[in-house]
């Protein structure tokens, strides 16, 4: 990966790389609108940007057929994303902040710590694969891990299924659905959809819970095989 030491691209330039990975993740290749969406600016301000980053080969850009990192806009984007993660589990873990606190600390600190720092924090924590949300975190030189599980919302009735991640893009779900006890490695029984996009209706540790379809979306899982008593 490249050293965040020497700085040689803007925190801006950085976002953006980040941005375009994660949207990716979805996309083969990311539409001009959809990333100024997700940065928070305009179209015009995100050609713009986009135009620079082509010039320094980080990202490939053919109009109307959107936008893709290149091999060098992957690594910088995948050294942001170790450091993001590693400050949020930091965070959570050390200093005892709230998963929903975590992640615009992190926006602040990620693009200035060094390696060696990284990898004190990395050491610390005990070399972890998943942050506080259960996104993986990458490798030093690169490599993403990528758990398999599925929204909650498009899981059927009458199974156990264990949360292995959730969106973190929302903060007040983030504090909803830990008030209610949906955390990672929860279980929890799946009783019934209700039609006409109604909630879900669910038990975590016996207690009954309703939640909607959107925040449904927001809880990926894998069921598990749960033996009933005899």
């Amino acid at each position: 990966m490249t050293n965040s030491r020497e700085r040689l691209l803007s925190q801006a330039a950085e976002d953006y790389l980040k941005a375009i990975y994660k949207l990716e993740e979805n996309e083969e290749s990311v539409a001009t609108t959809d990333l100024a969406k997700k940065i928070g600016t305009t179209p015009a301000a995100t050609t713009k940007m986009i135009k620079q980053l082509a010039e320094n080969n980080l990202v490939t850009h053919e109009p109307y057929h959107g936008v893709r990192l290149t091999a060098s806009g992957r690594r910088i984007a995948l050294e942001i994303i170790r450091h993001h993660r590693l400050l949020e589990l930091y965070l959570h873990r050390e200093l005892g902040y709230g998963w929903d606190e975590v992640d615009a600390e992190a926006e602040k600190l990620e693009h200035f710590i060094s390696e060696e720092f990284e990898d004190r924090i990395d050491k610390v924590l005990g070399y972890p694969v998943t942050d506080p949300h259960g996104d993986p975190i990458p490798t030093r030189d690169g490599a993403v891990s990528m758990r398999r599980c599925t929204p909650l919302a498009d899981m059927e009735p009458g199974g156990h299924f264990v949360v292995l991640r959730v969106r973190d893009s929302n903060a007040e779900a983030l504090r909803y659905m830990s008030d209610i006890g949906l955390k990672l490695e929860t279980v929890l029984i799946l009783k019934d959809k209700q039609p006409f996009n109604g909630p879900l209706n669910i038990t975590i540790d016996g207690v009954p819970r309703s939640i909607g379809r959107e925040l449904a979306g927001y809880v990926f899982v894998e069921e598990v095989k749960i033996e009933e008593p005899v």
